[in-house]
């Protein structure tokens, strides 16, 4: 059974989440683990998700840009527990979480090969397309209701 909480980088799941990050995100691009870390790491919210052998399995993040609106950043699942339905289940959580906290709009900044993962689940793009991390990107939004 997974368990989904959220941890703050004081924690010693922090260094769990970072090595998640690092192993889905950035190693398959090539690049280092200092690539991981934002500078507004300590001002966002981090959930993850736990397996039933206690192993860190997703994780992902949202940071208040402002009063009502903020970007969910470094999701990240398990290359294992990928199309499980746990990505399903973190953004869930994490939408349930900031709408209760008055927020009206996620934006994201999406891989070109997710942009259906997150279409499936009310976002919609916007904008052009663009480069970062030197691969395809879509910026994407969900307002709250």
């Amino acid at each position: 059974m997974m368990r989904l909480f959220f941890i703050d980088p004081d924690q010693a799941r922090y260094a769990d989440e970072l090595e998640l990050r690092f192993q889905v995100l950035r190693a398959p691009l090539g690049q280092t683990r200092e690539t991981v870390r934002f500078p507004f790491e300590r001002e966002s919210l981090h959930l993850v998700a736990v397996d039933e052998t206690d192993a860190l399995v997703g994780c992902v993040l949202f940071h208040l840009e402002s009063d009502t609106e903020g970007r969910l950043f470094q999701m990240a699942v398990a290359t294992a527990q990928q199309r499980s339905g746990l990505g399903r289940q973190l953004v869930a959580r994490l939408e349930e979480e900031v709408w209760s906290r008055g927020v009206a709009r996620i934006t994201l900044h999406a891989r070109a090969t997710v942009v259906r993962f997150y279409e499936q689940l009310g976002y919609a793009t916007f904008g052009a397309p663009f480069t970062e991390v030197g691969i395809a990107h879509r910026m994407m939004e969900k307002r709250r209701g």
